[in-house]
């Protein structure tokens, strides 16, 4: 048991859209993640989905709307809902909480190593 640093732990990477592990707890997954530009349609059919912004303006499309995100703002994205994460204006880091070994794009074929920092 020991405290994370977000913005200690957000300065050990610099690539976008791959998502590093930075702790475990109950079977999920915390995850810090750099996002710039637009993330695929898709959705996890298995679990729920938190995005807590910690910098920048993160949007998140909808098929009815599109919900906006500004730090320290969060969402929880229920399972099987199709979203799409776009960082327009710019890179957001966020925080995301996935149930344990859930692939972030929804596919294990196209999902992102997630590697522990």
């Amino acid at each position: 048991m020991k405290k994370i640093n977000l913005d200690e732990k957000f300065g050990l990477f610099g690539e976008q859209w791959s998502p590093k592990l930075v702790t475990r707890y109950n079977q999920n997954e915390v995850r810090l993640s750099k996002l710039e530009g637009e993330f695929h349609w898709h959705h996890h059919a298995n679990t729920d989905e938190l995005f807590l912004v910690v910098e920048g303006e993160l949007e998140i499309d909808f098929e009815d709307r599109t919900e906006t995100l500004q730090p320290g703002e969060m969402i929880v994205v229920p399972a099987v809902t199709e979203h799409r994460p776009r960082a327009i204006k710019g890179e957001v880091k966020v925080l995301v909480m996935d149930a344990d070994g859930t692939p972030n794009t929804g596919d294990e074929a196209t999902a992102a190593i997630v590697n522990e920092i």
